[in-house]
């Protein structure tokens, strides 16, 4: 593979971190920025991740900078992961340096609550541009852990700009991480946004106790609903069948690794969203994107009934029993209407 020059992740959580050490194995030098000392320092001296990513060694090629600016002027290739709703704090005052880069590639996964965009439009919303038109959005079944140990792993990379799909492609594809490209940036994106509000849901059944039935039922119909929000928003149906829409999906509401899953069993065994937010140092980005899925749903009159009782859940205090029998009795209809 050919060596891509000054590489730069920003966000150095469990995510950000598992990518960087992925480059950085495949020669390619590479920087991480993090907001927190702790992260920064036990990476440069210690070669791990003390906070989001403890006791999976990092090869010590990789550093890491709480120096965004400079790290950021000196970087040809950019690599969001920072969650969705903090892109724009992090990057609006740094637009300058952010569109000398070749290639933005962004792997964060949500919708922005208020302005309901997506990351790439947030991106073209604070700095328009050929940078940002070009952005590639990197997702799929992916956990941070297993990808930073070298798990065989596939994910796919949309742009609008295929030449750019195609270089975050080669950049990113190795021996244990194979990246597909696509066309369709906002079914991509779409598809990792809302399976998290998904893997909320089917937590919130296991945690109940209801069974694989049920299980299989919330990501079945889940899988129906993302759908019809993301071919409203403007996606491809069929990137709903690959892997940022079945894949991910299957992934984060049936994995023990799964942040948003996590959430949703706590919440079905009686537990109040701020109590299990206040234990937990990492970002579950389902809990804001329900707010923004269910605010887009109805912009775009798109019907999302486990959407809307999830969010009636977590902000409205709702009992998950409740919810569960009023997803049983609604009005019956076809399988492929389209509510």
């Amino acid at each position: 593979m050919t060596e891509q020059p000054g590489t730069l992740v920003v966000g150095g959580g469990s995510w950000g971190t598992a990518l960087a050490a992925l480059l950085s194995r495949q020669g390619v030098p590479t920087a991480l920025w993090a907001r927190e000392p702790e992260v920064v320092e036990g990476i440069n001296d210690l070669h791990e991740n003390p906070l989001f990513l403890a006791d999976v060694p990092l090869p010590a090629s990789l550093t890491a900078t709480s120096d965004l600016n400079s790290a950021l002027g000196e970087a040809d290739v950019i690599v969001n992961a920072v969650p969705t709703q903090f892109i724009r704090s992090v990057f609006e005052s740094r637009t300058d340096v952010l569109s000398r880069a070749s290639l933005l590639v962004s792997v964060s996964k949500g919708v922005e609550v208020g302005t309901l965009l997506t990351p790439s439009e947030v991106f073209a919303d604070i700095a328009p541009g050929p940078v940002a038109e070009g952005l590639v959005a990197l997702s799929g079944p992916s956990f941070a852990d297993e990808v930073a140990r070298g798990t065989p792993t596939a994910v796919v990379a949309a742009s609008r700009v295929p030449e750019k799909a195609w270089r975050a492609r080669d950049l990113f594809s190795s021996e244990t991480f194979r990246a597909y490209s696509s066309d369709d940036l906002t079914g991509v994106e779409m598809g990792g946004a809302l399976k998290n509000v998904m893997a909320i849901a089917a937590g919130i059944a296991d945690g109940l106790g209801t069974g694989l039935n049920t299980r299989a039922a919330v990501i079945t119909r889940g899988l129906a609903e993302l759908a019809r929000l993301g071919v409203a928003k403007g996606g491809h149906p069929l990137t709903f069948a690959g892997l940022s829409g079945i894949g991910d999906l299957v992934l984060t509401c049936t994995g023990d690794l799964s942040r948003n899953r996590r959430v949703g069993l706590e919440i079905g065994k009686g537990r109040t969203l701020e109590e299990i937010t206040t234990e937990t140092n990492t970002v579950a980005e389902g809990v804001k994107t329900t707010l923004a899925a269910r605010d887009l749903a109805r912009r775009l009159e798109v019907e999302m009934p486990i959407t809307e009782q999830v969010y009636l859940t977590l902000y409205e205090g709702k009992d998950p029993r409740q919810v569960m029998k009023d997803l049983m009795t609604r009005q019956l209809r076809d399988e492929r209407e389209d509510t």
